[in-house]
């Protein structure tokens, strides 16, 4: 059976499914012409072993696969290749086994090559790293359309990615190893690795099933070896590069050299005698990162001349140096965000990983001042692939990725000269490849360095705390309530010392309060260094349960140190996962007027939603609300804040009244946005410490924060992203 003309063609030809005896156990994608990606765990099942066996399959150990849409009901067998053998394992360094139910993990993947020739039909798949805007879709391991599931890239987790499943048939075993396929740009965005499943009965507007990805950089880091992958057929330039291309390029013979020697990288079959330009092209435009990997491979061409770039030298196969621009833009209007070779590209991720002092977000900004949107990353080589894609703009012979790269050596070289010796030495390469002046990269540098040194003593401080600012480490709880509002499912991230988000722990078996504040404290102690200002917890929540009093849990009491209540000891506030662009837009609005922003106190005659909103739409620059009306119209009030961008929210879970909210509005009067938690922590401490003083509006006060130093990320399609601050 051959894959109809179709929308998931190319997804159709590659797809492979992995077999255990007559049964349907995984999935696999077919990377190249004899060779299927995988992850190892569903290798391990396909063999009979336990799942997250570590030692590699022995050579008589086969392994059955079908391509269910090209050639149905035919068995191929293949074996694993030793090299490409990547089990699955605790961290990111070293070989220490999967605790059971952790998540995320690294590694499983697993490379099977076909014992015989792929059946005709088959196609190697393309790929692209994921988008958070596009929805994408996954197969069962039959291939069967049916049990299809969508789903929508939410956040990365190195080396996973997270996806709110958004519906299709259910996910259950045997997805995994399958690939995350991505219909609008054709290409497929990951190897699918793992489910958490939403609890039963959950409530209204709880985050769905979260299905986890394989990324494709975390694939390309993990198999270095492994052949680099198609891509999505381009158009656009096309025509450009082979004009470019047909002046730098000169001669027969160097076109049929140079592309035995591309096919020779790509680890694909060179056209031999037949070779010509277009088919040089085609080559390089058919294979992920080949267009650099052309240039590169171009540059080096025999026999070259004295200098490639200088405009005066002898005629040869080279052209002037305005040709070799021209070649440079027309390979950046093929593929946009490819700037670096393969290698390039892993030894840059070998050495950002030793690279601790850099904040990806910040770095973004420090490099893309006037990007009205910035990505959403969650570590430097992230930040470094979305730089990837941005051009020099005018006036700045240096290019945003080299930029970037600059400023990381910068960074790093207060903690020692390495990275940062190496990272100057791999500027310096890539910059002389590409026709960046070396004079344009030294000059940059010692800006840089110029402009670093006098803002790194003294450390920023809140003017009336005295406190370092906007270095607080952060725990943040991404909560998902059962019907009942007393049984949860969450996870834990942390957010220190300007480090990327990591994800801490993950519980997918229903849990009480208690069960949430003990793990709270748990990773406290464990991932989190206290030093020099009180953690900041964050509980995201849907917003149908902002009315959890989560600000008032805490631990069972124990004979250790007694109960631990975050309220009171930590500053707790709560978050939204469900901001829209609407209110992202109220949000930035309500940010441009923080300095002479006004308090807005709702009461009891703003209970009407249309009357609420009447208000914040007056009031369009009030940063903070008070609301201070019945408990049971909390919810509606809340939800209107939201929409409208309101940052800070202050209430009082029980009592209402002119007199609570003249004593919120003096809590928070003369007081600067970024301090309102620690002022609202602090009360809180007083009513607890005058335990005969019942009225004291301290007890039962809750914070929705989502200030400006808390900026939400970049929005996915329909609910936001978690990992940025």
């Amino acid at each position: 059976m051959s894959a109809g003309a179709g929308p998931d063609t190319p997804l159709q030809q590659s797809f492979a499914s992995v077999r255990h005896g007559d049964h349907a156990i995984g999935a696999g994608v077919l990377v190249a012409e004899r060779l299927v990606l995988t992850c190892a765990h569903v290798v391990n099942s396909a063999l009979g072993r336990d799942r997250f066996a570590q030692e590699t399959p022995g050579p008589g150990d086969t392994v059955t696969l079908r391509l269910p849409h090209v050639a149905a009901g035919r068995d191929l067998p293949a074996r694993v290749l030793r090299e490409m053998w990547v089990p699955p394992r605790a961290t990111a360094a070293g070989s220490a086994p999967v605790e059971p139910g952790r998540v995320p993990y690294h590694g499983d993947l697993a490379v099977l090559e076909l014992t015989g020739a792929a059946p005709d039909g088959a196609e190697p798949a393309p790929f692209l790293q994921h988008n958070y805007a596009n929805e994408t879709i996954a197969l069962w391991a039959s291939g069967n359309p049916l049990p299809t599931v969508r789903a929508v890239p939410r956040v990365s987790a190195p080396p996973w990615i997270a996806l709110d499943v958004l519906g299709g048939a259910q996910v259950t075993e045997g997805f995994s190893g399958g690939p995350l396929w991505d219909r609008e740009r054709q290409a497929v965005v990951g190897l699918v690795a793992a489910v958490h499943r939403a609890p039963e009965g959950a409530a209204p507007g709880a985050r769905p099933t979260t299905m986890y990805a394989i990324s494709v950089p975390a694939i390309e880091a993990e198999l270095p070896t492994l052949p680099p992958s198609a891509v999505p057929t381009a158009r656009r330039g096309v025509q450009q590069l082979l004009t470019a291309l047909e002046r730098v390029l000169k001669g027969r013979e160097a076109v049929l050299a140079c592309e035995e020697r591309l096919a020779a990288r790509l680890g694909r079959p060179s056209a031999g005698p037949a070779a010509d330009l277009e088919r040089l092209v085609g080559l390089a435009v058919s294979v992920r990162r080949g267009i650099p990997e052309l240039l590169d491979l171009v540059r080096d061409h025999e026999p070259p001349v004295a200098d490639p770039y200088d405009p005066h030298a002898r005629p040869g196969l080279y052209g002037a140096r305005e040709d070799w621009e021209r070649l440079r833009r027309a390979a950046r209007t093929v593929r946009p965000a490819e700037y670096l070779t393969t290698r390039q590209r892993r030894d840059l991720s070998g050495l950002l990983a030793h690279c601790t002092r850099t904040d990806p977000r910040s770095l973004l900004e420090r490099v893309l001042p006037h990007a009205p949107e910035l990505p959403a990353v969650t570590g430097l080589a992230d930040a470094m692939d979305a730089l990837e894609g941005f051009s020099s703009t005018t006036g700045a012979p240096v290019p945003p990725l080299l930029q970037g790269v600059v400023r990381i050596s910068v960074d790093e070289r207060v903690a020692g000269v390495y990275p940062a010796e190496d990272l100057d030495a791999w500027v310096e390469r890539v910059a002389a490849r590409s026709g960046v002046d070396e004079a344009a990269v030294c000059q940059f540098r010692a800006d840089v360095t110029a402009a670093a040194a006098p803002v790194r003593t003294p450390v920023p401080v809140r003017p009336a705390t005295g406190t370092p600012a906007a270095l607080a480490p952060r725990v943040q709880v991404e909560l998902l309530p059962t019907a009942t509002g007393r049984r949860f499912t969450y996870q834990i991230w942390t957010f220190a010392d300007r480090q990327p988000h990591r994800l801490a722990l993950v519980r997918d078996a229903e849990a009480g309060s208690e069960q949430v504040v003990d793990d709270i404290r748990r990773v406290l102690r464990t991932e989190v260094r206290e030093d020099p200002e009180t953690a900041l917890v964050e509980y995201f929540l849907p917003s149908a349960w902002l009315g959890l009093d989560v600000d008032s849990w805490e631990s069972p009491d124990s004979d250790e140190d007694g109960p631990f209540a975050p309220g009171i000891t930590r500053r707790v506030v709560v978050r939204t996962t469900e901001r829209s662009r609407e209110s992202y837009a109220g949000w930035k609005q309500r940010t441009a007027a923080l300095p002479h922003a006004k308090r807005l106190v709702l009461d009891h005659r703003h209970t009407d939603r249309k009357v609420a909103r009447a208000q914040l739409e007056v009031h369009r620059d009030a940063g903070t609300v008070i609301v201070c009306c019945e408990p049971h119209h909390h919810g509606t009030l809340l939800r209107q804040c939201v929409q409208a961008g309101v940052h800070t929210v202050l209430w009082h879970r029980a009592e209402h009244g002119e007199h609570i909210a003249q004593d919120l509005l003096a809590l928070v009067d003369g007081t600067d946005h970024a301090e309102v938690p620690e002022a609202v922590r602090l009360e809180r401490a007083r009513a607890m410490a005058e335990p005969d003083r019942d009225t004291h509006h301290g007890r039962r006060l809750s914070l929705l924060y989502d200030a400006p130093d808390h900026r939400p990320p970049q929005l996915a399609p329909d609910a936001w992203v978690l990992t940025q601050p």
